[in-house]
């Protein structure tokens, strides 16, 4: 049950970022600096969440590649 919650949160503050950087492509606009401010330290957190977050989706899809292969 807790890790399929700590999945949940880490996936939903990785799609923000995804979004957030999509933002950044395709119109020039960074939502999390509009918000918080550029480079605040709060916004310097959020970009850390969502790097961290990423760190541990790759464990996540480690887990998900070696659950297929005993099913």
């Amino acid at each position: 049950m807790g890790n399929k919650l700590i999945d949940a949160i880490a996936l939903t503050i990785a799609i923000v970022g995804a979004v957030n950087w999509g933002l950044i492509g395709f119109f020039d606009f960074n939502l999390v600096a509009s918000v918080f401010g550029s480079m605040t330290w709060f916004s310097r957190t959020i970009y850390a969440l969502v790097g961290i977050c990423g760190l541990y989706l790759i464990c996540f899809y480690l887990r998900l590649g070696s659950s297929a292969n005993e099913a």
